[in-house]
């Protein structure tokens, strides 16, 4: 199985700004996910394709910690996008196939359930906060 390729804060800024000049309208409406949200059934996972990685070394458990520095928390859609942090450090980058926009994905493990998550790339939102310790 090929690893993805994990992505650097400046590849992912460029992947952002491309995502961001697309304006036709597509069955993925990635746009009209700002902030974390539950990835609806009905979204057309079959036309997305991988892009890269936020994720580090399978072998280091990365933080849970997160970077909210102005107040936001991690519903917002306004919320720091900081790859070292808590959930951007568990991270895949997604593009649809079809408009080739691109999103952030990752799998939310609760005591009892996992729930597929989603949220738009948004340049204005990637910040490069060092590491949490």
């Amino acid at each position: 199985m090929k690893q993805e390729q994990a992505l650097i804060i400046d590849e992912l800024r460029a992947l952002a700004q491309a995502s961001e000049q697309i304006t036709r309208s597509c069955t993925c409406e990635i746009a009209s996910y700002p902030g974390w949200t539950r990835t609806p059934v009905s979204f057309p996972q079959a036309q997305m394709r991988p892009a890269g990685t936020l994720a580090g070394d399978p072998y280091f458990d990365p933080t849970f910690a997160e970077y909210h520095p102005h107040g936001t928390n991690y519903w917002s859609p306004d919320a720091p996008i900081a790859i070292h942090y808590f959930p951007y450090n568990r991270c895949a980058v997604q593009q649809c196939s079809v408009c080739l926009r691109y999103c952030l994905t990752y799998v939310e493990a609760g005591g009892y359930y996992v729930e597929p998550r989603i949220r738009a790339l948004d340049a204005r939102h990637i910040v490069d906060a060092p590491a949490a310790d």
